[in-house]
C-alpha cells in the first residue's frame, strides 16, 4: 500500500483501538467459521491486523500467529495487548501483502479480514495472499463488497478529501469470488454477514 495510507493509519490508530466493534454477533460469527479451519500446530499469518485484536483471540487455537500490519502505530498497540495479554504465541510484523509475500515464507492460514477492499490492485493482492498460503492450506478473508452502493461511495469520496476516510475498491461478490478463484485457490466456504453492507467471508484451499 501507498506511504499516505500508512500514514492514515497511523494517525486514526488510537481511535481505532478505542472503538468497539461495530457488529460483535457478525465478528463472533467469523470468528467461530474461521477456528472450523485451524489445528493447534497451525502456523498462521494475519494480514492488515490492525490492533491485532482478531490474532490474540485465535491465539490459543493454533501454535503461532504472525500478526501484520502496514501501521506500525497499530503494532504498537496490538504489541502492548499481547504483552498484557501474556501471549506469547503472536508476535507482529511491520509490512503489508507484498512485502510479506517477497519475505518467502508460507502458512498454514492466511487471514485477511477488512483489507481486500483497501488494496490497490485486487488481483495483485489476492495473488500475493495466495503466494503465502501452504499448498493444502486456506485463505480466509472477509470483504466489504460496496459495488452498487453509490451513496456510500459518495459518502467514502467526500471523506476521503478531508482524511477521515481511507481510499476504498468497490467490488462486488461475485467480482471477489472470481478474482479468488483465479489466483488459483478453490472456494470451499462463504458467507454474507452482516448483509449490510454486504461483507463476503470466503474459505479458500489452496490445492496441493
Amino acid at each position: 500500500m501507498p506511504r499516505d495510507s500508512e500514514a492514515f493509519w497511523d494517525k486514526v490508530s488510537a481511535k481505532y483501538a478505542a472503538r468497539p466493534v461495530s457488529d460483535p454477533a457478525s465478528y463472533e460469527h467469523t470468528l467461530e467459521r474461521t477456528r472450523a479451519y485451524l489445528s493447534a500446530d497451525d502456523r498462521v499469518l494475519e494480514l492488515g491486523c490492525g490492533t491485532g485484536t482478531t490474532a490474540l483471540k485465535l491465539a490459543g487455537d493454533v501454535a503461532h500467529i504472525t500478526a501484520s500490519d502496514i501501521s506500525s502505530e497499530m503494532l504498537a498497540i496490538g504489541a502492548r495487548k499481547a504483552a498484557e495479554a501474556g501471549a506469547d504465541t503472536v508476535d507482529f510484523l511491520h509490512a503489508d501483502i507484498h512485502k510479506a509475500a517477497a519475505a518467502g515464507a508460507t502458512y498454514d492460514a492466511v487471514l485477511a479480514f477488512n483489507l481486500f477492499h483497501l488494496t490497490e490492485d485486487l488481483p495483485e493482492s489476492l495473488a500475493a495472499a495466495a503466494s503465502l498460503v501452504k499448498p493444502g492450506g486456506h485463505l480466509i478473508s472477509k470483504t466489504a463488497c460496496l459495488a452498487g452502493k453509490p451513496l456510500i461511495g459518495v459518502l467514502v469520496a467526500a471523506m476521503g478529501l478531508v482524511g477521515k476516510a481511507p481510499k476504498v475498491t468497490f467490488v462486488s461478490i461475485e467480482e471477489l469470488d472470481r478474482q479468488i478463484s483465479a489466483a488459483g485457490l478453490e472456494i470451499v466456504e462463504t458467507g454474507v454477514f452482516p448483509k449490510s453492507p454486504p461483507a463476503r467471508f470466503v474459505v479458500a484451499r489452496k490445492p496441493g
